[in-house]
């Protein structure tokens, strides 16, 4: 009898440790799949984050204040969604009508190298009318490309003002968007016009090379306005980019490491 007890109290106390075993073992895997959740959710809103920021500061440098700004309350205090606000010198815009339907192609002369390019006022009459008319006043010799971005999905050159430091100009602003793509997808050799953020009428004489397919959500004007794209030479702005971000590091927005200046730009 005695030692039938004993069996019976051994086996009550195995199956006691087996269950034990059983509720770490939930309790562990609970845990795991829980800091898995956590992490995954940091990554994306370290990536939501690293977007927004690009985002909001795409229009021009920003200053250290701006930046700032927007990395705490994820928008630049520059930033404004007014979309029908008007061009503030609509009398120097040249019309529309002097580039609806016509292709104008033509080069842009870098420090680095030639690209071909071509603009379409089929697509986009205002903008080819107003980089033709920039153009051909030699508004463009001698100016900065201020800015590279080297994201995996954010790949762009881009140039023109005057004060060589991306500042937002007022002096000469323009609309409407045209040409936007309507799956904020811009393929590698794409020429569009950088605006104002939220602004559709903040286009101005800045415009973005992209050297490797580019996605750029848009906000809360649109898109930005396709103009036209390089039909060869492209190999020079990807070498200008594979000279990486002169502020080094892991940047990967800033100006180029090696200066970039507008020998010409012609169209024709």
């Amino acid at each position: 009898m005695a030692a039938s007890l004993r069996g019976a109290r051994e086996a009550k106390r195995r199956i006691q440790q087996m269950e034990a075993k059983r509720e770490l073992r939930r309790g562990q895997e609970k845990r795991r799949k829980r800091d898995n959740l956590i992490a995954a959710g940091a990554g994306t809103a370290a990536v939501i984050l690293a977007v927004v920021l690009q985002l909001t500061v795409f229009a021009g440098n920003p200053s250290e204040e701006e930046f700032a700004a927007a990395e705490a309350g994820l928008t630049s205090p520059s930033a404004s969604a007014t979309p029908s606000a008007a061009p503030t010198n609509g009398a120097r815009i040249p019309s529309p009508d002097t580039a609806a339907g016509k292709v104008f192609t033509g080069e842009l002369k870098l420090n680095s190298g030639t690209l071909a390019v071509e603009m379409d006022g089929s697509k986009a009459p205002q903008a080819a009318a107003v980089f033709k008319s920039l153009a051909d006043e030699g508004y463009y010799n001698g100016i900065d490309c201020h800015r590279l971005t080297t994201g995996e999905t954010f790949s762009v050159l881009q140039c023109g003002q005057k004060t060589g430091d991306g500042a937002k100009g007022t002096d000469y602003t323009w609309g409407p968007l045209e040409n936007t793509p309507a799956d904020n997808s811009y393929p590698a050799g794409t020429i569009a016009v950088a605006r104002t953020d939220g602004n559709a009428n903040g286009n101005g004489t800045q415009f973005f090379i992209v050297y490797k397919d580019t996605v750029i959500p848009a906000d809360a004007a649109g898109g930005y306005t396709v103009v036209g794209k390089v039909t060869s030479g492209l190999d020079v702005v990807t070498n200008i980019a594979a000279a990486g971000i002169k502020t080094g590091g892991n940047a990967t927005d800033g100006p180029p490491a090696e200066p970039v200046t507008i020998d010409s730009f012609s169209l024709k």
